[in-house]
């Protein structure tokens, strides 16, 4: 005899949904989405994602190799790889000296003079691996562990996984600088997960958060619509069996809501002092660096209140991403002078109000670049070895792990898998990466898929 199913969430709402059609009963769903216990003592809180869209070039900003200075110009001396466009020149040496930076030596490039003054503060992953060398499927399979669109972002395993801690703002925030990457807004999509767990894209425009503010002319026009929508959701629940779609929505719109009067206090930067912004490059000639520096203070501002990831994308400063296949002095350039000042003021600022050690900042984009020409002044894409970073939130400061071989092409020294990396974050989130799952299509599913190492060399 089976035992008697207990009522669902859902089941109440669907018996109830008569009787109250007209109240704001999404704060019953918003309430699953609180805080949640981790698997164990977390170092970390939340994620700030410096994502470099396109796939920067760690020959020419932090894996200095001697080998491919000398050999600049000459036949390249490996084997080659199959590479995307199959134009492959000679080798190609870094176009910008290197030095070693701060008490610990991290070689970076002069081509990052501000985030050089804080290298002491960065923990550098020399010997990273992915598995395409595609635009789209190495951007999904950065941001949700597998190479083709439909499974979650680690932002929404995350906002899963620890709930959210702000009842005005989602758990996982995007950024819009400029570029949606290759494959869109899958990259930050839920999947399969709850759907309130996908990211909510800002779009920055100017001063202003552009798909934020209400388009009603005033607030009892709102509040009527509003009203009309929780009962039409009310009585959906109450047809549909499988309501989690309407469940999510009411959620979303409830939060939407909620956020027109959160997102005007959290944009205005007029309680942040002159020189903090000027720090930040607010006030840069470069329209890009602006750019940047806002995202970037808004990022801490959004972890401040409780937001679990925020990722921000780039600007587009006209060169087509990091994505670099010629024109590479000039793109790489402008690049680097949006990016610089502002994240080596995102890390003097956590570090200044006491939130660096429980925020995780990481860098990097979904693979690297060859050290040999493509032509003559490019680079192709890289996925046998590249630079990430991570700085804060229980990462080792002032490291180097692993290594690339003598031209930084391939990873020669404990290579370490996107799958490790997201195990490793989520590590320091309290998360045990083999444990943080959900049933689907009949498999107890997981970011890290059936693969993943805490890599616990990174670890201070």
């Amino acid at each position: 005899m089976s035992t008697p199913r207990q009522p669902t969430r859902r089941d109440f709402l669907r018996r109830a949904a008569n009787g109250f059609a007209m109240l704001p009963f999404a704060q019953l769903l918003h309430d699953d989405g609180g805080p949640r216990v981790p698997h164990h003592a977390p170092r970390a809180k939340a994620v700030i994602f410096l994502y470099m869209d396109g796939g920067p070039s760690p020959q020419d900003l932090f894996d200095y190799k001697p080998r491919l200075v000398a050999d600049d110009g000459k036949p390249f001396a490996m084997k080659k790889e199959p590479t995307q466009f199959q134009k492959d020149g000679n080798t190609l040496g870094p176009r910008w000296p290197f030095r070693q930076r701060g008490e610990s030596g991290q070689w970076i490039s002069d081509l990052l003079p501000n985030l050089a003054t804080v290298a002491d503060r960065l923990c550098v992953i020399r010997s990273m691996v992915a598995e395409f060398s595609e635009h789209t499927n190495a951007n999904y399979f950065l941001h949700t562990g597998h190479g083709l669109q439909g499974r979650p972002s680690m932002g929404a395993w995350i906002d899963y996984g620890l709930g959210s801690a702000s009842q005005e703002l989602p758990g996982f925030v995007v950024l819009n600088g400029g570029l949606i990457p290759p494959g869109g807004v899958d990259n930050f999509h839920s999947g399969f997960l709850p759907a309130q767990t996908q990211g909510s894209v800002f779009r920055m425009r100017g001063d202003v958060v552009a798909n934020i503010a209400p388009r009603e002319k005033n607030s009892t026009w709102q509040q009527r619509k509003l009203e009309l929508v929780r009962a039409l959701d009310a009585h959906g629940l109450q047809r549909d069996a499988g309501g989690d779609a309407i469940e999510a929505a009411i959620a979303n719109q409830e939060l939407a809501f909620r956020m027109q009067a959160a997102v005007p206090e959290l944009t205005s930067l007029d309680g942040e002092s002159p020189r903090l912004q000027a720090l930040y490059g607010l006030h840069d000639e470069f329209e890009h660096t602006r750019t940047f520096g806002r995202q970037c203070l808004l990022a801490r501002r959004l972890v401040e209140r409780g937001v679990r990831f925020v990722e921000l994308t780039c600007p587009n400063t006209g060169f087509d991403r990091w994505d670099q296949h010629d024109n590479l002095v000039k793109g790489l350039e402008n690049n680097c002078r949006a990016v610089d000042r502002p994240i080596a003021a995102l890390l003097l600022d956590l570090q200044a109000r006491g939130m660096l050690d429980e925020t995780i900042v990481l860098w990097g984009g979904e693979f690297g670049r060859t050290p040999f020409a493509q032509a003559t002044n490019g680079r192709d894409h890289n996925p046998y070895g590249f630079t990430m970073w991570a700085a804060g939130g229980g990462f080792r400061p002032g490291t180097s792990f692993g290594a690339t071989d003598e031209f930084g092409y391939k990873a020669a020294v404990d290579p370490v898998t996107i799958h490790d990396l997201h195990a490793t974050v989520l590590h320091l989130l309290g998360i045990d990466h083999e444990r943080l799952t959900y049933r689907f299509g009949g498999r107890d599913l997981r970011l890290t898929d059936v693969y993943g190492t805490v890599h616990r060399q990174l670890l201070a």
